[in-house]
């Protein structure tokens, strides 16, 4: 496959992703409401997963060595111990989305941690944090990234008034954006060891599913809530971790090649026509198709054209 042909699989896989994030959405938020409880939804959705990604893993071989390959590398000191809570990275972010959504809404928390996300990547991409080729700040870049945000706050903005601004909700949320570009990066580096994408997946489970339930435990202590008052739900409401599986593991493979910024603009593009094509195919009720959504989605290809023509110009 020549190079160009690489590059635009890479990311149409991207915007693929992106859309899985959609239906992940989808997926975790049915759950959560069946439950009550976004919390213990998110740790049903991560267990899932590790119990998917696991069972990938011990069937074979190849992927039980590169697990092992990713130790190796922090004890050869190639990559450094702490590179390794990546998962907790984004389980904290589920965390944090838990506390902030019932304060500013969702479609207010979308925009900001968005915002974070596609900021932390122009840093991240400068320091070569992915394991790849360092990609410097320039002014396209930064105009695509702003772009971007843009175009996912137009895409919100009728949601937007039905939320109640506060200043520390959205700070905390441009916050935990942040903490997903930087596990992206992070995720990127494992993956330059590991060599296989469903061993990096496999670890980012372990260490978010791990994180979540010390979660729970210091919340059982200082609140009244009960752990896991878990209720029947439909089959496909238990799909949400192996979509993040396959997420994980693919971003964990493409931003070597594209970095983060990159890979997050196609990501984003994805995301908001998956979320156009599920609200077509599998309306909730009072769901409404907002012009702002696909003027959103235009202007957000507008960032991606922005950012392709940065890469160009430097060839």
């Amino acid at each position: 496959m020549k190079s160009g042909e690489k590059v635009i699989g890479l990311e149409l896989l991207s915007a693929f992703s992106g859309v899985l994030i959609a239906a992940q959405s989808k997926v975790n938020g049915a759950l959560s409401v069946k439950m009550g409880d976004s919390l213990e939804a998110a740790i049903v959705s991560f267990s899932t997963g590790l119990l998917f990604v696991t069972l990938i893993c011990l069937s074979q071989s190849q992927l039980r060595a590169a697990f092992k390959d990713i130790f190796k590398a922090v004890s050869a000191g190639q990559m450094r111990a702490w590179t390794l809570v990546a998962g907790a990275l984004g389980a904290s972010f589920v965390a944090m989305q838990t506390y902030v959504v019932p304060i500013a809404g969702v479609a207010l928390f979308t925009v900001a941690s968005l915002a974070g996300q596609t900021a932390i990547s122009l840093w991240v991409d400068q320091l070569g944090l992915s394991g790849g080729v360092k990609s410097m700040i320039s002014k396209r870049r930064v105009i695509a990234a702003l772009i971007t945000v843009f175009a996912v706050l137009v895409s919100a903005w009728d949601r937007l008034s039905m939320s109640d601004f506060s200043i520390l909700a959205i700070g905390l949320a441009l916050f935990a954006g942040s903490w997903v570009g930087f596990q992206r990066a992070l995720n990127g580096q494992i993956n330059s060891h590991s060599k296989r994408a469903f061993a990096t997946a496999q670890l980012n489970f372990i260490t978010g599913t791990t994180f979540l339930f010390i979660l729970l435990l210091i919340r059982s202590v200082f609140t009244d809530h009960s752990i896991l008052n878990f209720t029947t739900a439909p089959w496909w409401m238990f799909l949400g971790g192996s979509i993040g599986v396959i997420y994980i593991a693919l971003s964990a493979h493409i931003v070597q090649h594209l970095g983060v910024l990159e890979f997050t603009l196609f990501s984003v593009g994805g995301m908001l026509i998956g979320s156009l094509a599920i609200d077509l195919l599998f309306p909730t009720p009072g769901t409404v198709i907002s012009p702002y959504l696909i003027v959103g989605i235009a202007l957000t290809y507008l960032g991606v054209i922005a950012n392709g023509q940065s890469r160009f110009s430097r060839k």
